[in-house]
């Protein structure tokens, strides 16, 4: 497996392959689900080659533990690696699970935020990747939005926050998923190239046991007419100049 090495952000660098990389969706869901408040603890489930984690160390609030989560074994590999190169194994921790056995990942209540980029499709629609580890990122199984609710409900404490994206087309399916979990969709925010195209992406922030009352934010729109918006700007912030 080739490694290099990706700048993301404050002179730290990630380990990525082939197999496991980042794209647009995971810098966009770290900024969208940052943490608020001081303190927090946070679960990033099938964190890939552990972007996410290293994303939330560029903003404002920094948690005070993250735990990256993946089945794959390379993709734990990659991120222990990083951890080593950047000396962040105080802070950054992970495990190789799979969240459809929650217990294994860490006691009931845990986390006060849980974060995950999931697969989009269902198996047997869209285009499937030949390359196994591009398969699982993309494909799940027809129980994969339920199972990963369920993981979410259990690992965090009452009140915490689930943060997901997905395709604005699967949207019913994941309000679904999300109550039947005991997970109240509080905010959703759409993402668009530019004003007047269609949303690509939806950004979800569901509460544990929260009341039924839901902001649909202004979306982040990407491009005008001037290139890149201050929102790109803003999300891509550190990670941009590193």
């Amino acid at each position: 497996m080739a490694i290099h090495w990706e700048p993301v952000g404050d002179g730290r660098v990630l380990a990525v392959s082939d197999d496991h990389r980042f794209g647009t969706d995971t810098v966009i869901l770290s900024y969208f689900a940052a943490p608020q408040t001081a303190g927090e603890a946070v679960c990033d489930l099938g964190t890939g080659c552990g972007c996410i984690p290293f994303l939330l160390l560029n903003q404002p609030v920094v948690p005070r533990r993250i735990l990256g989560v993946d089945k794959q074994p390379d993709a734990i590999m990659l991120c222990r690696l990083s951890a080593d190169k950047n000396e962040l194994h105080g802070l950054l921790q992970f495990a190789e699970a799979d969240w459809c056995f929650p217990k294994s990942i860490a006691a009931a209540g845990s986390f006060d935020r849980v974060i995950c980029n999931p697969p989009y499709f269902q198996d047997g629609s869209g285009r499937k990747s030949s390359n196994a580890a591009h398969a699982a990122a993309r494909h799940g199984q027809a129980n994969t939005l339920t199972s990963l609710c369920a993981a979410a409900r259990y690992l965090l404490r009452y009140g915490g926050h689930f943060c997901l994206c997905h395709r604005p087309e699967r949207l019913v399916d994941v309000f679904a998923a999300l109550r039947q979990s005991c997970l109240e969709p509080k905010v959703v925010r759409f993402v668009q190239r530019q004003s007047g195209s269609a949303p690509w992406l939806v950004l979800i922030d569901a509460v544990k046991c929260g009341r039924p009352t839901l902001t649909v934010s202004a979306p982040y729109v990407l491009e005008d007419e001037n290139g890149v918006t201050e929102t790109y700007k803003e999300i891509y912030g550190k990670y941009r100049n590193a």
